[in-house]
């Protein structure tokens, strides 16, 4: 059996819950923290909304029929964390979580589009999903694929040549405030100049982050 996969994909939003909000509130973040299954056809998840009022938010929802039992956990300066139930067009998501026992660790929502970062057991599960959409004429569009295999490295996006890097930058206390060594003492550790170290800790690092943090936010600008 192949090893578990981390997958990255989209989704239109007419075709997703939120297309009315979505639709209407047209620069507004959508970005939910999890999604768990509830009941056969409907999910629940927890969402922070972004760059809109509790009033706005609430009166989009009113006429989304997507949403059901919404309930405001915390408000800020325009950004709140909701709790509500997706009672519609959430197939391919309710796939996922059924008949594929996937984990849907990302699902970021703005200007028309769902981006999801899923956690696939296996291939043949992921599979399934693709499978699923087509049978039904829904859409899931796959945009990278990461198997996770046995080395650390892949399982956070980095090439071997980054995790030896930040491995060894970490281990010399090169992130200790104060820092206990420098970037050319590095560079002469792994045999390389030292402005090829510069730009490998710098993509290093890019790539946790982006790997973390900001998969919804650094899709939608990719689009743009």
């Amino acid at each position: 059996m192949s090893n578990a996969c981390i997958v990255r994909g989209e989704i239109p939003a007419q075709e997703f819950a939120l297309y009315e909000a979505l639709d209407s509130l047209p620069d507004v973040e959508f970005e939910v923290e999890r999604i768990v299954q509830s009941g056969d056809k409907a999910a629940m998840p927890l969402m922070w909304i972004r760059n809109a009022t509790v009033e706005a938010v609430e009166e989009a929802f009113a006429d989304d029929p997507s949403v059901d039992e919404l309930e405001l956990l915390s408000a800020f300066d325009e950004e709140q964390l909701y709790r509500m139930q997706w009672i519609s067009e959430v197939e391919v998501v309710l796939q996922m979580l059924t008949n594929s026992r996937a984990t849907i660790t990302d699902a970021y929502g703005t200007d028309g589009r769902w981006y999801l970062r899923v956690l696939y057991p296996n291939r043949e599960s992921l599979s399934k999903t693709v499978q699923f959409a087509d049978d039904n004429g829904l859409t899931f569009d796959v945009r990278a694929i990461r198997q996770l295999e046995g080395e650390p490295a892949g399982r956070f996006g980095l090439t071997e040549a980054q995790f030896e890097a930040l491995e060894t930058a970490v281990e010399a206390g090169y992130y200790q405030v104060p820092r206990e060594t420098d970037q050319s003492e590095l560079a002469d550790q792994l045999n390389i100049s030292h402005q090829a170290l510069s730009e490998r800790l710098r993509r290093a690092t890019g790539a946790l982050i982006e790997d973390a943090l900001l998969v919804g936010a650094v899709e939608a600008r990719r689009e743009d």
